[in-house]
């Protein structure tokens, strides 16, 4: 994504065609206003998540990393029940922290194979295009830089062998479920039958627990997503006054749903460029989700998506699960 260095509201008005701003602007004049959580990963944005993801009440990461970390033997294991020739695709493969010890084991199963990590950050895939290889000796590592579904359809093209999907982190949470549906049925789409899905999922569990990993005590996560808000000042000449918001998150432990807001605390004006937007006092703005699954809605989801699902693997508390599906 390009960024924009201006700090001036008339800095901003060529800018005013960028997908940024018109998705900034129409969300914010819905009637229910939403800022789209793909913005948030600016540098300052990158940096808080680590610290998010490094506080004590933020438990996914480390319930998914003891998985792969513990269980990878018994993941590679039930891969091979079902393919023994296969290449691993990653979508949004991040610094590969936690697929690597999946990788790793997959080479003492001496097994030969490519992994084409795909991120939309050209960066993220230099690095591991550069960083791996010395790490997984003997391992093809072809990255692609792009938008998920494109370049999965170019592994496609790249490899005819069978395909292992990863998409970890409870990455997934970050739709509702009917978004969830339709990004697993796009998935299905781009695979073929016997191919397999290695995905996470953060599972239903004490409200709490939840809510306090979206509240943390430190402040990171409202920092986070005050830095939208800083983000779209500098880049769009935007005034927002971030004293002037107060994050507040919520989870109905019914659905499922941990949503973030940005509540209004005050009757004001924001400008962006030459546009006025009107905030009522106590009025939110919709920032994200975090959707959290039980065990049966998430074979319901594997089931309508045209997938059924394998095995599954569990931290040692049952936070958190990584379900091993396969493509009908």
């Amino acid at each position: 994504m390009s960024i924009i260095t201006t700090s001036t509201r008339s800095g901003a008005i060529g800018q005013q065609t960028s997908a940024f701003y018109k998705d900034v602007i129409m969300g914010l004049r819905s009637p229910e206003k939403k800022l789209d959580a793909k913005y948030f990963y600016d540098a300052a944005g990158d940096h808080l998540f680590q610290q998010i993801m490094q506080c004590p009440e933020y438990y996914p990461t480390r319930c998914e990393m003891e998985i792969l970390s513990r269980q990878s033997a018994d993941i590679v294991q039930a891969i091979l029940r079902h393919s023994r020739e296969f290449d691993v695709v990653e979508l949004g493969a991040g610094d590969a922290t936690k697929s690597i010890h999946l990788l790793r084991q997959l080479r003492r199963q001496q097994l030969s194979y490519t992994y084409f990590p795909i991120d939309i950050s050209a960066n993220v895939i230099s690095s591991l295009e550069r960083d791996l290889p010395p790490q997984l000796p003997g391992t093809q590592v072809q990255g692609l830089n792009g938008e998920y579904f494109d370049m999965l359809r170019e592994a496609g093209t790249r490899s005819h062998r069978n395909k292992v999907v990863l998409f970890m982190g409870a990455n997934i949470g970050n739709f509702t479920r009917t978004e969830a549906l339709s990004f697993c049925k796009t998935i299905r789409r781009e695979l073929q039958p016997g191919d397999l899905l290695l995905t996470g999922f953060d599972l239903k569990k004490h409200p709490q627990l939840i809510l306090d990993a979206y509240n943390d005590r430190q402040g990171y996560t409202r920092d986070f997503n005050l830095n939208l808000l800083r983000r779209i000042n500098r880049e769009l000449g935007a005034d927002f006054d971030l004293n002037q918001f107060e994050h507040y998150p919520t989870y109905d432990p019914q659905t499922g749903a941990c949503k973030s807001y940005l509540v209004s605390r005050t009757d004001q004006q924001v400008h962006i460029g030459e546009v006025v937007i009107h905030f009522r006092e106590g009025e939110p703005i919709y920032m994200e989700i975090s959707q959290k699954y039980s065990i049966p809605e998430i074979e319901n989801l594997a089931a309508e998506a045209g997938f059924y699902p394998a095995t599954r693997f569990t931290d040692s508390r049952s936070w958190f699960m990584d379900t091993l599906w396969v493509c009908k």
